[in-house]
């Protein structure tokens, strides 16, 4: 009896295996679905049909976009981590994916063990800007500024939430200020106040602001990447300006239900790097301020770990609230 329920251990085991390894050859054999944990028109949702028409072409199959949008992008990410773990359903994660989990209480799921990762698609930094009307234009008068007058400084952000008011948070802890946070439902309000001079700052993407820093009509005081961006050359970084630790990446990638089998991830994956490889698609993505990447599985990890630590970190000494 022993040795048969061996023989049947090994037959099934074996059976799942190529079972897994077909489901691989024939993927994919029906519409693949990646949902948009945003309302359509932003970033996040035109990285996704951008990357959805490649795809499609490729394999001769629908690749559909689903926003479920709502809930400070949960809605989106409970979805996903519940659907059959068959390739057919991937989310593309954005900063919140691993905000949440130390903003909001009892998540339903987990961004690190209900998911695996496929490749991280592109990354971009933001930027600190002011009203002309401000007087400080740089980051170390901007300091002086609001130190002699606490909380009477406005910085805006795109929501509650978001990689834009943990990074106002931030801020405030490494530079020992209380600037107060005004949050806008998106960046798009935000933006169209603070040219309003309304509030006094915000921060904001690159091509959000470009053409209004060109006129003049916003003042470009620091940029949060490691490096300066290509569009601000005369722009310093955190870094340059003394503030060494503060590097606010936003960043876009795909990732599937846990338990998806890994050769279907290899295939995923594949096509996102041949994708962002394209001179369309760069080009594209470079006028939305994005940089693509294209990474393994195993990078993308890292970079999520990294992410839920240091904005655990942040949410804990700020008090950041979702709502």
């Amino acid at each position: 009896m022993r040795q048969l329920t061996c023989v049947l251990t090994f037959l099934t085991a074996s059976l799942s295996a190529v079972g897994f390894n077909c489901d691989a050859q024939t993927y994919p054999n029906k519409p693949v679905r990646i949902v948009v944990p945003v309302a359509a028109g932003g970033p996040t949702d035109i990285l996704t049909r951008t990357l959805s028409q490649k795809f499609a072409e490729t394999w001769g199959q629908q690749v559909l976009v689903e926003n479920r949008a709502g809930g400070g992008s949960n809605i989106g990410f409970e979805f996903v981590s519940k659907s059959a773990a068959d390739g057919y359903t991937l989310l593309m994660a954005q900063p919140a994916f691993t905000v949440n989990v130390s903003l909001y209480k009892n998540l339903p799921y987990d961004p690190l063990r209900d998911f695996v990762t496929i490749s991280l698609a592109a990354t971009y930094p933001m930027l600190l800007v002011s009203h002309p009307s401000m007087p400080a234009r740089s980051i170390k008068e901007l300091v002086n500024l609001a130190k002699t007058k606490p909380g009477r400084l406005s910085i805006a952000s795109s929501g509650n939430g978001t990689t834009a008011h943990l990074a106002v948070e931030w801020f405030n802890t490494l530079a020992n200020i209380r600037l107060t946070h005004i949050p806008y439902k998106g960046a798009a309000p935000a933006t169209v106040d603070l040219l309003g001079g309304h509030v006094d700052l915000a921060f904001v993407s690159p091509p959000t602001v470009l053409t209004a820093i060109q006129q003049r009509r916003l003042t470009a005081l620091a940029i949060t990447g490691s490096a300066r961006h290509a569009l601000l050359a005369g722009v310093p970084t955190f870094i340059e300006s003394g503030f060494p630790e503060f590097i606010v990446m936003g960043w876009y990638g795909l990732v599937a239900p846990a338990g998806t089998p890994r050769d279907i991830v290899n295939i995923v994956r594949a096509e996102v790097v041949k994708a962002l490889a394209a001179g369309d698609i760069k080009e594209k993505l470079h006028a939305l301020g994005l940089d693509p990447v294209g990474s393994t599985p195993e990078q993308f990890t890292t970079l999520l770990k990294d992410e839920v630590s240091r904005w655990a970190k942040v949410v804990k000494a700020s008090g950041a609230k979702p709502d």
